[in-house]
């Protein structure tokens, strides 16, 4: 190991769960471009998030896509928001985040594994 792996009980920490955007809007306040998100993470509850995906995504095709996220990290001020939660995507060559998804429906707050 080189210091930077990661052992099986590490990554058995990181909380990642799926949820359902509820809601989504321009993030003004942040200094790159991002969305405010609220999800929901079923019995995890709603948690609020920024996301710089707005390259590939509207606000408004946003709600009701399910995503993943990892949830057990300490809340993070984001210029006037708390994240609550970390969207998880793929980094395209352009810096465009493609968002990682459920392939069909999922409860809210179904553990990634």
């Amino acid at each position: 190991m080189n210091g930077k792996d990661l052992t099986w009980d590490d990554f058995t920490k990181v909380e990642m769960r799926a949820g359902t955007i509820i809601s989504a809007e321009v993030f003004a306040a942040a200094r790159n471009p991002a969305y405010k998100m609220m999800i929901d993470f079923g019995e995890y509850g709603t948690r609020k998030t920024s996301a710089q995906i707005t390259k590939l995504y509207e606000p408004d095709t946003l709600i009701g896509k399910q995503v993943i996220a990892v949830v057990n990290f300490p809340p993070k001020q984001i210029a006037t928001l708390m994240s609550e939660c970390l969207v998880l995507g793929v980094i395209g060559n352009d810096k465009e985040v493609t968002l990682l998804q459920p392939e069909r429906s999922v409860e809210n707050g179904a553990r990634i594994g």
